[in-house]
């Protein structure tokens, strides 16, 4: 081969990795992030990246862009490797037109959605762009919508990952929406539909970026974020541990790691945890992590819907879905931010085949006129609809209270929950004793001569005939009533058994799930 060719070669892979020059390299670094091709060096294997379309170039011409041909447009593309696994990824190049998306742009982003889908691996794409390209025009808003497209046919099939390090602004929001979990790093990220500037002028509002549209904003507030992290290198130390817990794509089950916890083990503690009295609160998460694999539990979106936990786990060295009310905030009721963070969690472990464990502590959904006209019927019907859809393995353990509604919707036989466990102290009626006696009895507490005697006889009485475990159990609405020292075992059991599920469903298009 001649001397020449393989040195322009060389000088061409050269100006490729240079991004957008020492100084705009420079400005990143003094905002606390790092290049693109920095980023894909800390989050993949060393030594296993191959990169796509290196001197692909735009061809636009309008407003001077003859003139501004960087190789690579704005983003790098390629495949590596992740604990020895295959991922696709992309990262946009903010040192390059500010890694704002044009035609180029998208079509390697593209490319790799299209390889992954043809291959089956996981998508991780690193945001940090000014947006469309406006010299563009129409073809950079195309660009997003091939993007979109691809975000959807991947949905289901292949985990899709975004990590945002930097703007994320108008319709580019869009395909990390459409990913299934996004990862803001704080102070740097910022994701929003319209800028600062825009909605001063449209609405008056005074705000800054970060209080529009920073990490902990989408974090707490939104649910748009399911993490965030301190820094760019946190972010990508987070990413490689949340693969570890999913599978490649849908035609496979999650990485099974032998455990070093004992699967028989017991923890008698768990026999005391929950309060003898139903109205104090206790911590699920100290429950969640006695029961699973030690050090397993990866919490998602923990900042928003605090009243309901949702998060992975192993169990036997297995990885599961976790599903759980959090008595320690508004009681664990259910409400409607709960409701919607417990729906896509469960549908997202549906579509790769992990199993589904829910502890249930809930007085029921939560009551007032906010929550009514904001559309809580419409949002924990779909939380039914998805337990109801899930065909992977499910059990539920009542901890202590299931009451109305609620009761069926967290993973009740009756939504096809395949064991239904509780604990000797679980409580399951249509409202509690306290309610239910002022209701029933209103009359008698009237015309008694010692209302409170009377009240808490009667409360008594109810727990004793209907607040108990027992009765469900007798009907078969329990499979079983557990000690919770067992709870570890009992479930490890019963994820063996049911290991092999197999449903079968009536055929149809796909359903309507109340959106």
């Amino acid at each position: 081969m001649a001397k020449t060719a393989l040195a322009r070669l060389e000088e061409m892979e050269a100006k490729a990795r240079e991004g957008g020059g020492p100084e705009r390299i420079e400005k990143q670094h003094a905002r606390g992030k790092m290049t693109a091709r920095e980023r894909l060096d800390a989050l993949l294997d060393p030594g296993t990246f191959v990169e796509l379309d290196a001197f692909a170039t735009h061809r636009a011409t309008e407003f001077g862009m003859e003139r501004k041909r960087p190789l690579g447009d704005g983003v790098v593309t390629g495949w590596g490797e992740i604990d020895g696994r295959l991922v696709y990824v992309f990262a946009q190049d903010f040192t390059v037109l500010g890694g704002s998306v044009g035609e180029a742009h998208g079509r390697k982003i593209c490319k790799v959605l299209d390889l992954a889908l043809q291959n089956g691996a996981p998508v991780i794409g690193l945001n940090d762009s000014g947006g469309a390209r406006i010299q563009e025009g129409v073809d950079a808003l195309a660009a997003y919508g091939e993007v979109f497209y691809r975000n959807v046919l991947a949905s289901g099939v292949v985990p899709q990952i975004s990590v945002i390090m930097g703007p994320c602004a108008g319709g580019a929001v869009y395909s990390p929406a459409l990913t299934d979990f996004v990862v803001m790093v704080e102070g740097t990220a910022r994701m929003f539909i319209t800028g600062p500037d825009v909605v001063r002028a449209v609405t008056h509002e005074e705000v800054t970026s970060e209080d529009l549209g920073g990490a902990e904003v989408h974090h707490t507030t939104s649910g748009v974020a399911h993490f965030t992290a301190a820094d760019d290198m946190e972010a990508l130390a987070l990413v490689r541990s949340l693969l570890s817990y999913l599978p490649s794509n849908n035609a496979e089950d999650p990485p099974y790691i032998p455990p070093t916890d004992p699967p028989g083990r017991t923890d008698p503690d768990l026999d005391h945890l929950v309060p003898e009295d139903p109205k104090q609160g206790y911590d699920m998460r100290e429950v969640i992590h006695r029961v699973v694999d030690e050090g397993s539990f990866l919490e998602v979106q923990k900042g928003f819907a605090p009243n309901l936990i949702v998060g992975f786990a192993r169990l036997g060295g297995s990885v599961v879905g976790i599903v759980a009310q959090q008595p320690a905030v508004l009681a664990g009721v259910l409400d409607i931010n709960a409701s919607d963070k417990g729906t896509r969690f469960i549908r997202f472990c549906d579509c790769f085949n992990i199993p589904i464990i829910t502890f249930v502590d809930t007085p029921g959904f939560l009551p007032g006129v906010a929550q009514e006209h904001n559309g809580i019927i419409r949002h924990g019907a779909k939380m039914i609809y998805a337990y109801a859809e899930a065909i992977v393995p499910k059990i539920s353990v009542i901890t202590r209270k299931a009451y109305g509604g609620a009761y069926i919707v967290m993973s009740s036989k009756h939504l096809r929950s395949d064991i239904c466990l509780a604990w000797p102290d679980a409580e399951i009626a249509v409202m509690g004793p306290e309610g239910a006696v002022k209701v029933v009895f209103r009359r008698d507490l009237e015309q008694a001569e010692d209302p409170k005697a009377t009240q808490e006889r009667l409360v008594e009485e109810y727990r004793e005939r209907f607040a108990n475990p027992y009765v469900a159990a007798a009907r078969g609405y329990l499979d079983a009533v557990i000690r919770p020292s067992q709870t570890r075992p009992f479930l490890i059991r019963g994820l063996r058994m049911l290991r092999d599920k197999r449903v079968r469903r009536p055929p149809r298009k796909h359903g309507n799930m109340p959106v």
